[in-house]
């Protein structure tokens, strides 16, 4: 009897990042040598750090989709697992397999499924382990690809959630890919900041996840940058962006985070209620909706936990 493969999506979280790209070019491309039938896809247009990765090593653009049940009936999530950072129709299939990262909210299936969360730096740090464990050799672009992923989320090692695991993950993939990893993640985190040539739309939303705190949504979306003072310098109508923004899709409070690269300090501009929350989370006093925050990199580490905490 012949056994026809059910096709099945495979996508990070909306507004992706490199890993979110990534992981699903190598979760497909691990699950295709295992036997399935998986197509690495995005919800949504790559970031200029990115498009810098996917063009350095040669690989092409995934096919961006809005929706997914019309053309297959399940799928396969990286990078995320909350139901208002995936798909729009994400309740009208099922998910049979997450490799994720992240807290687990907002999130439940009706079936049983396969489910791999660790709390390392980055989701393509589990499936370079993955690889391992199904002793599945990894070629030599997806290796470039991979490691950029882990280089974007820790930030070259910077970021406090990076781990041993996603430094070695890194050593060991830029010796397959045959790159100076510490020449080429510096070059790939300063291309991702080249941000003068975007709108502030573009800015507020380039990076930025929506969270259910305390009965409230709380977007915030993280800008990495060389210049705090050069993003500031737009600050007015990023203001006016943000609140435009958060009345049409009902964001009641917004975080936007500047993060410098090179010193590891973030510049938070806050816009919407309740501001004392924010402040309560960082033991800081809002001046003109603005707070520095030093040594803050990760949203996911330094900023999520923290704001549930004093909501």
């Amino acid at each position: 009897m012949e056994i026809f493969l059910m096709k099945e999506l495979v996508f990070g979280h909306k507004n992706p990042d490199t890993d979110a790209i990534v992981a699903a070019k190598a979760f497909a491309y691990l699950e295709n040598q295992l036997g399935a039938d998986a197509e690495a896809v995005a919800l949504g247009t790559p970031n200029e750090e990115t498009k810098f990765v996917l063009e350095h090593f040669s690989e092409e653009t995934p096919r961006v989709v809005t929706e997914v049940s019309k053309e297959v009936e399940a799928v396969m999530l990286v990078d995320h697992n909350e139901a208002q950072q995936s798909v729009d129709d994400i309740k009208d299939v099922t998910v049979t397999h997450v490799v994720d990262h992240h807290r687990i909210a907002n999130f439940e299936t009706s079936a049983p499924l396969y489910y791999y969360a660790e709390p390392v730096g980055c989701t393509s740090t589990i499936i370079f382990k993955l690889f391992k464990q199904n002793s599945i050799k990894i070629p030599a672009k997806l290796a470039g690809l991979m490691l950029s992923a882990i280089i974007s989320d820790t930030l070259l090692f910077k970021s406090p959630t990076t781990t041993p695991a996603d430094e070695v993950a890194v050593k060991e993939l830029a010796k397959i890919a045959a790159v100076d990893y510490e020449t080429y993640g510096l070059e790939m985190l300063k291309a991702g900041t080249n941000l003068g040539s975007k709108s502030e739309k573009e800015l507020i939303d380039a990076d930025a996840k929506s969270f259910e705190m305390g009965g409230k949504t709380v977007r915030i979306d993280q800008v990495n940058t060389v210049d705090l003072d050069e993003v500031f310098a737009r600050e007015v109508a990023l203001r006016n962006a943000i609140e435009e923004e958060s009345a049409t899709e009902g964001y009641d409070l917004f975080l936007l985070m500047v993060t410098n690269i090179l010193d590891s300090n973030t510049r938070l501009l806050v816009v919407g209620e309740p501001k004392n929350v924010v402040e309560t989370a960082f033991s800081v006093k809002l001046i003109d909706d603005k707070a520095e925050l030093p040594g803050v990199v990760s949203r996911k580490k330094q900023v999520v936990p923290q704001l549930e905490k004093a909501f």
